[in-house]
């Protein structure tokens, strides 16, 4: 097997991390000096914990990059990693060059040792070619992979697409995956380039007209994460080998602008966010692709932040999504407190915030055309009650809404799996493949 494919988690690397970083404590603790034991280490433990306390607040109380606080054992293993280098740096008047060398190399392992327990605390890269992903990662070309205008078979009225299709015996076994610019050219939303993947029934000749599923990432994020941490590309195409090369068209553009910024996919002073998500990307797709037809064969998924986005856009524009899977969203969208939220974002005006908040919306209007499915980990403290009270407002609101948990936290853990998990669902529900 290829070094890059080799697990990052739940798997022996990083039980050989784990080992290799505490050895290496281990010697950098070692020396027989009594003034080292009494003065210097603990010396080092303080200053270690008070860097990982230091961090958490700038982060969590001043920067706020992001309405969640970071958890404690991130912090635990940041402090870690921290005292190896103290450790080391504490060493390195009393070593020769080569010992220093040598300390250092031991505080490297420490820090990956950290690096690696964090990752696995998140589910966030299941291999090492996934988190070197954004350098390493190919990009196909666009405008040959889409080709040109070609005779498409579409799904009959009422009915899937699978009722219909046969794939050609020169369809591709997999999909394409590209980097593509979509303008802002409506809401002057400066976005970065976002990612495309085309199925093989797409690649086919003739093509199967199929639907869009608009899938956003978290907050901090990227259009990639869902390529890299959520390992999205393999698991469309499996769905698509399942079922003669039929997936949705999966669309994932940049909702932030930056990796840490929030417009809160609204239109609002942070930017209008959700003109794009809803104009701009719409228009794109049916300009560049031959897809299916809105309402019915749209959909949009997200996790966490994008989660609460699928729904708040879902209730926004029930004209455009039929569908969507909200995977470990918020109750409403939030910057951290709703006063908060309504400053930054409106001024201080609360009716602006409330005319486009999505559970505002359900207390006054029904939405029976639309379904979705609301997911999160079982042990996600924040975003679980959140899940219920939204899941609840959908239902009373008219929408058929499935509620589900799986095993885990606030992590890639559930939000791989929520999405694979759902893509049968998701592909009766936009006519592409039947019950």
């Amino acid at each position: 097997m290829n070094p890059l494919d080799w697990q990052l988690y739940d798997g022996p690397l990083q039980v050989v991390l784990l080992v290799l970083g505490w050895l290496a404590l281990a010697v950098l603790l070692a020396r027989l000096d009594r003034r080292w034991w009494l003065v210097w280490v603990p010396a080092m433990a303080l200053l270690s914990i008070g860097a990982a306390l230091l961090i958490g607040v700038i982060v969590d109380d001043w920067w706020k990059p992001f309405p969640d606080p970071l958890p404690r054992r991130i912090l635990e293993w940041i402090a870690v990693a921290v005292f190896a280098f103290a450790l080391a740096g504490a060493r390195m008047k009393s070593l020769t060059w080569p010992r220093r060398a040598v300390a250092v190399v031991l505080a490297l392992l420490v820090l990956a040792m950290s690096a690696s327990q964090i990752n696995a605390y998140y589910h966030q890269y299941p291999t090492l070619r996934a988190a070197l992903g954004p350098w390493i990662g190919s990009s196909d070309d666009f405008d040959k992979a889409r080709g040109g205008h070609r005779q498409t078979v579409a799904a009959p009225e009422g009915g899937w697409l699978s009722q219909v299709w046969q794939p050609p015996a020169s369809m591709p076994k997999n999909g394409t995956l590209s980097e593509v610019p979509i303008p802002g050219t409506a809401s002057k939303f400066k976005a970065r380039n976002g990612w495309v993947y085309l199925p093989p029934a797409y690649l086919a000749t003739p093509r199967a007209e199929l639907p869009v599923l608009i899938l956003l990432a978290g907050q901090p994020g990227t259009p990639r994460d869902w390529i890299d941490a959520g390992q999205v590309v393999g698991m469309m195409d499996d769905f698509a080998a399942a079922h003669g090369g039929l997936a949705p068209i999966v669309v994932m553009p940049d909702d932030l602008g930056s990796t840490f910024a929030n417009p809160l996919c609204m239109d609002s002073k942070l930017g209008n966010a959700e003109t794009y998500l809803t104009k701009d990307v719409p228009d794109w797709i049916r300009a560049n692709l031959q897809v299916a037809p809105a309402p019915r064969g749209w959909a949009i998924a997200g996790l966490s932040h994008g989660g609460t986005c699928s729904l708040q856009l879902s209730v926004r524009k029930p004209d455009l999504f039929h569908a969507f899977i909200d995977i470990s969203g918020q109750d409403e969208p939030t910057l951290g407190t709703r006063e908060e939220t309504v400053d930054k974002a409106f001024g201080g005006d609360a009716a602006a915030f409330t005319k486009v908040n999505p559970l505002d919306i359900m207390q006054t209007q029904q939405f029976p055309q639309l379904a979705g499915v609301f997911a999160v980990g079982s042990g996600d403290g924040e975003y679980g009650p959140q899940q219920q009270k939204a899941f609840a407002a959908a239902k009373a609101a008219g929408m058929d809404v499935i509620y589900q948990e799986y095993p885990g936290g606030h992590s890639w853990q559930v939000w791989r799996p929520a999405l694979q998990q759902n893509l049968p669902w998701l592909a009766q529900h936009v006519g592409l493949v039947g019950p």
